[in-house]
């Protein structure tokens, strides 16, 4: 496995975001222009980024049609308006595994992801439905800056997955 998980325990984190509904195949074109969009947004109100963007999957529908957030964390709970929007990741447990490479291989380590997880009978913390996915916390969080690294084989992203609480 390219990827080594690690467990770890998060608090609630706040963080301000665009919601999105888009064909899986245009997810980067559409959404990468919005992580500038939500950062000058933060600016404008004189609010300073608490960690680096994220995508946050929330629906996965059996149609190639996602529900994804682009997302920028907070050190508080912000107001939001019309295309801004205040949210809360919860606390509780995650998976973690850093993704280095070109981004097109993103899919394939979310596979080993969740292979891996599959083989410890490790449980997310979401549900299928009829229609697809449903994740309570599912991100890919983007540790590079594309204006200092351009070479995409070396970028960085973990991939954070929220384990079901224990019953």
């Amino acid at each position: 496995m390219a990827i080594r998980p690690q467990l770890v325990s998060r608090g609630e984190q706040p963080y301000a975001s665009i919601t999105n509904s888009v064909p899986m195949p245009r997810l980067s074109d559409e959404l990468q222009p919005q992580i500038g969009e939500v950062f000058g947004w933060l600016a404008a109100r004189g609010i300073q980024p608490a960690g680096p963007p994220f995508w946050k999957y929330n629906r996965i529908d059996n149609r190639g049609i996602v529900e994804v957030e682009v997302g920028v964390p907070t050190a508080d709970e912000v107001s939001g308006d019309n295309r801004v929007q205040p949210h809360l990741l919860p606390g509780g447990s995650y998976a973690v595994a850093r993704h280095v490479g070109h981004p097109q291989k993103l899919p394939d380590a979310t596979s080993e992801l969740l292979d891996w997880a599959a083989s410890e009978g490790i449980a997310w913390d979401m549900c299928q439905e009829d229609e697809g996915e449903l994740w309570v916390a599912r991100l890919e969080e983007y540790l590079h800056n594309p204006m200092s690294q351009p070479d995409m084989e070396k970028w960085q992203t973990n991939l954070i997955f929220k384990l079901a609480d224990e019953r």
